[in-house]
C-alpha cells in the first residue's frame, strides 16, 4: 500500500495563484468589475469559495494580483529607445495600452500597490528614464507618480466613455445645449474641445505637458 504524501503547509503554490489570477482576468472581461465576485470566481475555477481565500485573503489582494499581471511586459516599451524623454513617453503609452486591454482595467489598477516584478520593474524603468532626463531623485519620483496617476485617470475616463455606448452622442449634445443655454462664454468658445472624442490625442497632449522640461 502506497503511503499518502504529507500535506504541505503555508501558502498555496504560486502556479495555483497564477491560475486563479488568469481566471479572474477572463471573468473580468466577461462580466466587468462590478460583477466580479469571489463566489463567481470560485465557480469559474471549480473550487469552494473558502479555497480562494487561501490564495487571496481579500478581494483587494486579488485585484492587486490582477493589476500586477496587467503590467506584464510594459517595461519592455523602453528597450532600444535612446533618448530618456522618449523612454518616458513610451512607458506611459505602454501603461495606457495595458489598462485599455482589459475591461475596467483602470478601475482594477487604481489604488493597488503590487510588489511584484511587473509593477516594480515598470516603476524602476520609468524612474530611471526620468533620472537620466535630468531630474533628481525626489523630482523623478514625483513626476513618475504624476504620470501614473494621469495615465490611470485618463484611461478611467476613456473606459467610461466606451461603456456609455449609444448614449454618448446624446450626452455630448446635452452638454452642448447646456453650454449654449447658459452664461458660459469661455466654455462656449471651447465646446468643440470639451466635447471632442479624440482621447488618444488628449492623452498625448497631457504627456507633452508633463514631460516638457525633460531632456
Amino acid at each position: 500500500m502506497t503511503a499518502h504524501q504529507p500535506r504541505t503547509r503555508g501558502r498555496p503554490p504560486a502556479a495555483d495563484r497564477a491560475d486563479v489570477t488568469a481566471a479572474a482576468l477572463r471573468l473580468l472581461g466577461e462580466t466587468g468589475l462590478d460583477a466580479l465576485t469571489m463566489r463567481k470566481l470560485a465557480t469559474a475555477v471549480g473550487v469552494q469559495v473558502g479555497t480562494l481565500y487561501g490564495y487571496f485573503p481579500t478581494k483587494r489582494a486579488l485585484l492587486t494580483a490582477m493589476a500586477e499581471e496587467m503590467l506584464k511586459g510594459c517595461r519592455d516599451a523602453a528597450e532600444g529607445v535612446a533618448r530618456p524623454r522618449e523612454r518616458v513617453l513610451a512607458l506611459a503609452r505602454s501603461l495606457r495600452t495595458a489598462l485599455l486591454s482589459y475591461r475596467d482595467g483602470a478601475r482594477v489598477y487604481a489604488g493597488t500597490h503590487s510588489m511584484g516584478p511587473n509593477t516594480l520593474g515598470f516603476a524602476e524603468a520609468l524612474n530611471g528614464a526620468l533620472r537620466e532626463a535630468g531630474l533628481d531623485a525626489t523630482a523623478a519620483t514625483r513626476t513618475g507618480l504624476l504620470i501614473l496617476h494621469f495615465a490611470t485617470g485618463h484611461v478611467l475616463e476613456e473606459q467610461a466613455a466606451l461603456q456609455s455606448g449609444p448614449d454618448l452622442p446624446a450626452d455630448i449634445e446635452n452638454l452642448r445645449e447646456a453650454i449654449r443655454g447658459g452664461e458660459y462664454p469661455h466654455l462656449a468658445e471651447a465646446q468643440d474641445q470639451l466635447t471632442g472624442t479624440d482621447l488618444a490625442e488628449l492623452f498625448e497632449q497631457g504627456l507633452r505637458l508633463l514631460t516638457a522640461e525633460l531632456s
